[in-house]
């Protein structure tokens, strides 16, 4: 039950700190006789126990000032008890003595003064009396209690702080300074002290420090400590030299890729100041100014070359230091050299893509089910078992190129380049310089250094096709890679060690090149480790109606071929075919060409030289139809211009022969003469082989 009332203060004096004393021991009292009993006074909305003296003083209570006393009792005599209290403090007189007026000003001012202490302090302050009663509290622990004084005050200590240790603390009578512990979630650091009073244990005093900001700067603390761990790391990893400068110049910091490029240690550097290792330096130029150096080109005295850029760290305006950061030149001219290589492949292999599609069987481009044809492919893929090099002999258009790719891509090398050089198709001028590469200014006209396709096909396999038309001087070079496994670029000295497998070929009689001393024996016998020789079409009739068929669904295109007459295969086996494959595809080619509507393949498509049997008078039949052209273009109403005909002569030249070398021995000019002439009419494309 609770009861309440309104009483005026009347003692002239108020409720000083001796009055108030006297009305705290009337309360406990009170609080003996009748036991679950709680009397609070209230003045201003400020409502504290009568039975703390230092709370009750803070209240500043002066005569007429109006105060509330609340009773909360369970004993039936709570309005005695009301009326008790109100009478004892609405008394207008109380046993005093002037000597003890003196005295309670000046203890009334104390006791003032300590209350704003005591809750101005930012420790939290809590005390237990021996029965574990609180007695005593301030504002900063009722904050973290989050709690108002009338619910602590009075309140038994595990009731308001569930698991306190002040009662053990109780139990031993010591002081424990520095107990870590945790209320409401706020970390704490608690000071114990017993209170000791004539000898007797009267209870605990609890001051607490909020540490929960420490711990947290702490964390802070730690994760800057990892931060900076890491940044250590990386700093260390990078390529690049990095090198720290204060706002006085010295050198606080260098990672160990600056110690490496510029060749020093770092007890020779940190700690330095800029100005009197390099005084009319960059660093100490951006120091002094301000501007960054982006890009700056510096020789050191060890013969190193760097690109530097130097930035100034500003705060607010303010130069607290530059950052260096350096690139070893000779590094960045390694990597732009490995760049152009491989750029020069890259390009190599796209060109190679346009033309060529990788099979999904190494062989399957080389066409043929007869017997001869299956022991070519046989001794082929035990060649791509191993990686000696593999000489391929047989007539032009037999397929020694597709027997090449089968075996490189059967290979282990089957993933690394595969590099296709026609030496008949190259100028003998510039042969050597097209398979070994050639430094900068090795002859007029080389303006940049050039990788060879022995450097591109590094790792892979070269192609040597007709090799047999290789002079003396570029043989013994080519042995030379085979033996020491090295090249040397035109206008070069440095060796370059390559990994390359030679697969070559040629449609000559190379031990007869031998005994006319046109071909190396050395050589010879470098590449025929495992000889590869493929039999002519003539040679293997079996297979012409399957390339046959092959040729017709290669090239017909849009085209419904509906079928081809029995005798037009019986023509084309009986033929001999001096060209072979290439030749047996050619008049395929041709045949589609001149199909009429009905789709069906006669033996009236067949040129005449085929239907005879007699490739002899193909020379014969060709210039016929020449000259039935030229007859043409002479008979034409419009005649052209001498550079138009020249265009059309060259160009058919070109299409056929497919170099400037072989279309101008055809057409008894010089080579110079057709390369400038094909450029100015724009039909250089024509061109199998190009020099760049």
């Amino acid at each position: 039950m609770i009861l309440e009332k309104t009483i005026t203060i009347n003692y002239h004096k108020g409720i000083h700190t001796r009055i108030a004393a006297m009305v705290v021991k009337k309360v406990n009292n009170i609080k003996k006789e009748y036991k679950n009993t709680e009397i609070y006074i209230t003045k201003n909305d400020k409502t504290v126990p009568l039975s703390s003296m230092i709370l009750v003083v803070g209240l500043k209570i002066k005569k007429g000032d109006s105060v509330t006393i609340k009773v909360s009792s369970e004993s039936e005599n709570i309005s005695d008890i009301l009326g008790e209290v109100c009478d004892y403090l609405t008394q207008s007189d109380f046993y005093e003595d002037d000597e003890e007026d003196e005295v309670d000003k000046i203890i009334n001012k104390d006791a003032l003064t300590l209350e704003q202490i005591f809750n101005s302090m930012a420790n939290a302050v809590i005390s237990i009396n021996n029965e574990g009663k609180i007695t005593l509290v301030n504002i900063a622990m009722l904050k973290i209690l989050n709690k108002s004084i009338v619910e602590v005050l009075d309140a038994n200590i595990d009731d308001v702080i569930p698991n306190s240790i002040l009662h053990i603390f109780s139990l031993s009578k010591r002081p424990r300074l520095g107990i870590k512990t945790k209320i409401n979630g706020i970390s704490l650091l608690g000071n114990y002290t017993p209170i000791i009073i004539d000898n007797e244990f009267n209870g605990v005093l609890a001051v607490f420090e909020d540490i929960s900001r420490i711990e947290k700067i702490t964390d802070e603390l730690i994760e800057v400590r990892q931060l900076k761990e890491e940044l250590q790391v990386i700093l260390d990893t990078v390529q690049d030299g990095i090198c720290v400068i204060d706002s006085t110049g010295v050198i606080q910091y260098v990672n160990d890729a600056y110690l490496y490029i510029v060749k020093e240690n770092r007890k020779d550097i940190v700690g330095k100041n800029i100005k009197e290792i390099s005084k009319k330096g960059i660093r100490a130029k951006v120091l002094e100014t301000g501007e960054s150096a982006i890009g700056e080109i510096i020789k050191k005295k060890n013969g190193t070359t760097i690109i530097a850029n130097v930035t100034p760290i500003k705060i607010n305006g303010e130069i607290y230091g530059v950052v260096s950061v350096i690139k070893d030149v000779t590094e960045i001219n390694s990597l732009y050299e490995k760049l152009m290589m491989y750029d020069e492949k890259n390009k190599y292999l796209e060109e190679e893509l346009l033309r060529y599609r990788k099979p999904n069987s190494a062989f399957d481009n080389f066409k043929g089910y007869s017997s001869k044809t299956l022991e070519v492919i046989k001794m082929a893929e035990k060649a791509a078992r191993t990686n000696f090099n593999v000489l391929i002999l047989g007539e032009s258009g037999t397929g020694k190129e597709l027997i090449a790719e089968g075996i490189h891509y059967a290979s282990d090398r089957g993933k690394g380049p595969f590099i296709r050089v026609n030496c008949a198709a190259i100028p003998e001028n510039l042969i050597e310089s097209e398979l070994f590469g050639y430094e900068k200014g090795a002859f007029t006209g080389a303006l940049n250094r050039k990788y060879g396709k022995f450097e591109l096909a590094n790792g892979g396999t070269i192609f040597l096709d007709e090799i047999g038309e290789l002079n003396i001087n570029v043989q013994a070079k080519i042995l030379r890679a085979i033996q020491y496994k090295e090249i040397q670029r035109v206008g070069g000295e440095e060796l370059i060690k390559v990994d390359v497998r030679i697969v070559a070929a040629t449609h000559r009689d190379l031990e007869e090149m031998i005994r006319q001393n046109t071909f190396r024996e050395d050589l010879y016998y470098r590449l025929n480790v495992i000889p590869i020789t493929i039999p002519s079409l003539r040679d293997r009739k079996e297979d012409i109606p399957y390339l046959v068929e092959h040729f017709i669904n290669k090239h017909k295109g849009n085209f419904n071929i509906s079928g081809i007459d029995k005798k037009v295969i019986e023509i084309l086996s009986s033929y001999s075919w001096p060209g072979n494959v290439r030749e047996l595809e050619n008049v395929i080619e041709r045949i589609l060409a001149m199909i009429d509507d009905r789709k069906f393949i006669t033996e009236e498509l067949l040129p005449l030289y085929i239907k005879k049997g007699d490739y002899k008078n193909i020379n014969k039949v060709e210039k016929k139809e020449k000259e039935g052209e030229i007859i043409k273009i002479l008979i034409e109403e419009d005649i052209l211009t001498w550079k138009e005909y020249e265009k059309i002569i060259i160009e058919r030249a070109l299409k056929k022969y497919g170099s400037y070398n072989a279309a101008a021995k055809a057409l008894g000019l010089t080579h110079r003469t057709v390369s400038l002439k094909a450029k100015e009419y724009g039909i250089e494309k024509l061109v199998t082989w190009r020099k760049n």
